[in-house]
């Protein structure tokens, strides 16, 4: 219960702030969801650069939609979207592999400023803020609840530290390689064109299948399988706590982290907690506008959502698929095989086999000789 306490405590705290200093809107929730998932459930630390980093790669992503926005104001909107969308795709090229777990975040920052009403840089300030807010109070309040013997262990060197990295090569060759690559043109083709196609399949929130492109697809099937597995688990335990809490007790700031500490309590509890990350982001979606979109706000977004794993599905399996299941067994075959590619590729490979009704991969055995 410990991790529940931290983040309901982390979020209420957040929003109180950002409501005692005027922001009010997005700006809170995208606070506090910020609040509740720099959160970690082991209670370990990121490192220092972590928040400068995020603050700055997220500021610009948003500056860009805004100034795009702005410009192409009398555009239609799948327009400025599709084009912003293409941009990101570009820029998370240019992340060293340091970053390229922000890939994600470059994505949907982009075009966070062209989902309400028209964009200002105004609100792009107070969104900034907030985010600024959320990632400093959960990182606080994580600190000051986490025990003595895990806070000790933290401050220690690094499990992984020791172990060597690889080499990364240069930026040229980097865009080099990911230009010849049909799978980054396959996920940007499609990333511009998502909006337009759930405006054209009736989607009533059709920015979620942008979202289930640029969030879900990936190179692997099996990667795709995954990640699609995690966000509907994830968005489905997400929506309980906001229709019980707000439906309940109305909206406010203890009600807020209520749900936030409700929906990390529920997913812990059933032994889901690899799909805490979504379920929080889900839960702290539902309080933009709750009041009066609950009554098709919530349905829909599970079913658009849907409609954004059909349509990353469709694109993985259509389009240049690879499968990440042939591709373990052929490396696992090989006894020179490398076994940190093999552990990264197994959870994918296992994913493919359980939706294709096959027996599961076991683990590789290590390599003779080494």
């Amino acid at each position: 219960m410990r991790l529940a306490w931290v983040i309901g405590l982390a979020v209420a705290l957040t929003a109180a702030i950002c409501g005692g200093i005027g922001l009010s809107g997005d700006a809170i929730a995208y606070g506090a969801v910020i609040a509740a998932v720099v959160v970690r459930p082991d209670f370990g630390r990121w490192p220092l650069a972590f928040y400068p980093v995020l603050v700055v790669l997220v500021g610009l992503c948003m500056a860009i939609g805004v100034s795009i926005g702005l410009a192409l104001a009398g555009a239609p909107q799948v327009f400025s979207f599709g084009l912003v969308a293409v941009l990101m795709q570009w820029l998370a090229l240019l992340l060293p592999a340091k970053l390229k777990m922000l890939a994600g975040v470059v994505a949907v920052a982009g075009v966070l400023p062209l989902l309400g009403g028209s964009p200002s840089w105004s609100d792009w300030g107070h969104q900034l803020l907030a985010i600024s807010l959320g990632l400093a109070t959960g990182t606080l309040v994580q600190l000051a609840f986490t025990p003595s013997r895990l806070r000790l262990a933290s401050s220690g060197p690094h499990p992984g530290a020791a172990e060597p990295e690889e080499a990364e090569p240069p930026l040229p060759e980097r865009l080099r390689a990911a230009l010849r690559s049909p799978f980054f043109w396959r996920k940007l083709v499609v990333a511009s064109l998502a909006l337009a196609v759930g405006q054209g399949v009736g989607a009533l929130t059709p920015k979620y299948l942008y979202f289930g492109v640029v969030l879900l697809l990936n190179d692997a099937v099996g990667d795709t399988l995954l990640r699609v597995r995690d966000r509907m688990i994830g968005v489905s335990l997400g929506i309980l706590m906001p229709l019980l809490v707000f439906n309940a007790m109305g909206m406010g700031t203890l009600q807020t982290g209520i749900v936030m500490g409700g929906t990390t309590a529920l997913v812990l509890a059933l032994g889901a907690g690899e799909h805490l990350r979504t379920a929080l982001i889900s839960s702290g979606v539902s309080f933009i506008g709750y009041g009066p979109l609950v009554a098709w706000y919530v349905p829909n977004r599970w079913l658009d959502y849907l409609m954004g794993c059909g349509l990353a599905l469709a694109v993985g399996l259509l389009l240049f698929p690879d499968s990440a299941l042939r591709r373990y067994a052929r490396l696992s075959a090989d006894p020179q095989a490398n076994a940190a590619v093999l552990a990264r590729l197994l959870p994918a490979a296992q994913e493919e086999a359980r939706w294709l009704g096959r027996p599961l991969p076991a683990e590789a055995p290590p390599p003779v000789g080494r």
